[in-house]
């Protein structure tokens, strides 16, 4: 059976926490941020927790997470 082989991309995207939960960082925060409100842009600096359906999907592309 060949090695399980880890999707970079992906793994660059996804980072694993304490819990074992796997967290996103949000989307639409890297360029054009001066017509953005300080509010929406607080709102965005932080990271979530991916959902259970995106999460087996992620488990599958990253084994190695």
């Amino acid at each position: 059976m060949p090695k399980l082989k880890t999707n970079k991309s992906a793994a660059k995207r996804f980072k694993l926490s304490g819990s074992g939960k796997i967290m996103r960082f949000h989307a639409g925060k890297s360029h054009k941020n001066g017509k953005k409100s300080g509010s929406r842009l607080r709102r965005l600096r932080g990271k979530s927790v991916l959902s259970r359906v995106d999460t087996n999907r992620v488990k599958r592309i990253v084994p190695h997470l």
